[in-house]
């Protein structure tokens, strides 16, 4: 099997990674948690983030069969939608992304979502396979922080989206809807199952101390520093700790506008009758 040449991008708005995952043999792609930027203020989205992938896809003459997400993001929009349309491919995410969407249709009184994942292309269930060119990879469902967390696993590397963070930052929140931070751990004891020099590759990384960004660490490495989860913390030490500060914690400050966007596959709401899509604000409810 080769070795995935791997590309990331960093967007320090969103501390968010996105990856492009090549096949060196075939040159066919994945790309997981693309970012579409999205200024609050305005109310603007545009396409910067979203284009460093387009320009190197292109200048790597990739073709990209995947967009790949590993649950419905609170902090930035998927760019999915707008790579799809400029470069082919499948938009996948876990099936319990019907859950997410059942409990927020629900909060947004969003008619055009039906709970049924019939916005994506591709909804994996746990343990499903698919292939990048000539690299196998393997689905891992990962709730807890979402209940519709997935990891996907290739020889030697995890591409694990909020499941957990760099060692010295720790993990997840867990108090969004259908989160649980018992969940949370026995997910992460099943990905810490991997082999101990398999490649975590992140989604987000915070930068604690104002540090330079990083967003690769391994199995062994989480195992034996990571400051919520190491080895010897218990199930009921972490739920115990994680609780605690989930309580202390302010909600994302995209997280209205983002999840009416990552429900719909990174789609806008329908526009309506003057050709304007409009973004949702439900008061006193989360």
């Amino acid at each position: 099997m080769p070795e995935p040449r791997i590309q990331s991008y960093f967007d320090p708005d969103t501390w968010t990674v996105t990856h492009i995952v090549s096949c060196p043999i075939t040159r066919r792609a994945a790309v997981i948690d693309s970012v579409l930027d999205y200024d609050p203020k305005s109310g603007r989205t545009s396409t910067a983030s979203a284009q460093k992938v387009l320009d190197h896809v292109k200048a790597n003459d990739l073709t990209v069969d995947w967009h790949l997400e590993t649950h419905a993001h609170a902090d930035h929009f998927s760019a999915a939608p707008w790579l799809k349309e400029r470069l082919g491919g499948k938009i996948a995410i876990g099936e319990h992304i019907k859950t997410v969407q059942k409990v927020f249709s629900g909060i947004f009184n969003a008619k055009d979502i039906d709970a049924e994942g019939r916005q994506f292309d591709v909804m994996f269930k746990d343990g499903d396979t698919f292939n990048v060119g000539e690299i196998p990879f393997r689905v891992m469902h990962t709730p807890g922080h979402t209940p519709a967390c997935v990891v996907y696993v290739t020889d030697g590397h995890a591409f694990i989206g909020d499941t957990l963070f760099m060692p010295d930052y720790g993990t997840a929140r867990c108090d969004f809807p259908g989160g649980d931070a018992a969940t949370l751990y026995r997910s992460i004891r099943k990905l810490l199952s991997l082999p101990g020099d398999t490649k975590l590759h992140l989604c987000h990384d915070y930068q604690p101390g104002g540090r330079e960004p990083r967003w690769v660490t391994t199995v062994d490495e989480q195992r034996r520093s990571n400051i919520h989860v190491h080895d010897g913390i218990t199930e009921e030490e972490f739920v115990a700790m994680r609780t605690a500060r989930d309580k202390t914690l302010a909600m994302p400050t995209l997280i209205l506008p983002s999840v009416q966007v990552n429900a719909r596959a990174g789609h806008f709401p329908p526009p309506e009758d003057n050709g304007v899509a409009y973004l949702k604000i439900p008061l006193n409810v989360l």
